[in-house]
């Protein structure tokens, strides 16, 4: 493993760094779903983190690595939402100036909570402009820091905290399920899980339409495909990272995908059942699991639940079937 970006070290270096910060968040179980599927399910619930989602964890641990004078001049990134949000809130609470490249149809709760927590946006076209490219810009105009959403140690060693607090928390497991999107969670939870489970498998879960993960890991080689036309806004990604692609490829079993109708009806489930709010790409886990996508029948399965930020009225309008 000694190869790889990050290590297990890594990991425990950066649950020091935002253990005072960050929520340790539930742990949760359901019945209905343990009957559902014949398994013992454990959600680990970042949609209780601070802001939100999981991202908090990983943008605290890589902006409090900074300098005094990358303090100074300030942190870009680029983001739909939860690591915008976990950027902007980890600049405030470390008194650094932040600047976030945004979509202009991100999700307008994520889009004032990032205004909210301080940072400046600057918005693009996700269809037509290359947001790595005007944050590079940005980054090099202004002499600031570019921290991306998931191709980066510091992230991905912060991330990989979820998996460690679960594990700790729920005790071994057979299987864990972890959203994907350019990789950054899945990584570091596939990090910390090969630590503290070594006999458990690691399973990522994409949206349907952006299997880029999927066939990236059956290819061998990074594959990039145009933003995906999927409700987890999250996972729009279009391709792997180069620091998460070789993680995943020594430490992750498989890939599958759920389809926007399954997570809507995952959606439903965790806001019916178990009285909580989660997003589409939060809920790709669950639906992996809801619907048997990967077999999971006896077995104890942690699920990473990874966020909860969206709309009310958008909320609404998915779950009602409008």
């Amino acid at each position: 493993m000694s190869t790889l970006a990050i290590s297990f070290e890594d990991i425990q270096r950066a649950h020091e760094t935002i253990r005072t910060v960050a929520h340790r968040t539930p742990v949760l179980r359901s019945s209905t779903a343990d009957s559902m599927t014949g398994a013992q399910l454990f959600f680990k619930c970042e949609n209780f983190q601070r802001m939100g989602a999981f991202k908090f964890r990983g943008a605290y641990n890589a902006i409090a690595s900074f300098s005094p004078a990358q303090r100074r001049a300030g942190v870009v990134a680029f983001s739909s939402g939860n690591h915008a949000q976990g950027i902007a809130l980890a600049a405030r609470l470390l008194e650094v100036p932040a600047t976030i490249v945004m979509p202009y149809d991100a999700p307008k709760a994520k889009l004032e909570a990032t205004r909210g927590y301080g940072a400046q946006i600057v918005q693009y076209d996700r269809y037509t402009e290359d947001r790595e490219r005007i944050a590079q810009a940005l980054a090099t105009e202004r002499g600031m820091t570019l921290i991306p959403p998931y191709d980066d140690a510091r992230i991905m060693a912060g991330q990989g905290t979820a998996a460690k607090e679960l594990i700790e928390d729920a005790g071994p497991l057979d299987l864990l399920l972890v959203c994907l999107g350019g990789g950054g969670l899945l990584s570091g939870c596939a990090v910390a899980t090969r630590a503290l489970s070594p006999a458990c498998r690691i399973i990522g879960v994409e949206p349907e339409a952006g299997n880029d993960g999927q066939l990236s890991l059956r290819s061998g080689s990074i594959v990039h495909i145009d933003t995906p036309a999927t409700i987890a806004d999250g996972a729009q990604t279009q391709h792997l990272g180069k620091l998460t692609f070789p993680v995943i490829q020594a430490l992750v079993e498989d890939i599958v995908t759920v389809t926007d109708a399954q997570l809507i009806r995952a959606m439903a489930f965790a806001a019916s059942r178990m009285k909580m709010l989660v997003e589409p790409t939060g809920c790709l886990a669950i639906a992996a699991a809801l619907n048997q996508v990967v077999p999971i029948k006896g077995l104890r399965v942690g699920l990473l639940v990874s966020g909860g930020n969206i709309d009310l009225a958008r909320f609404a309008q998915l779950v009602q079937g409008d």
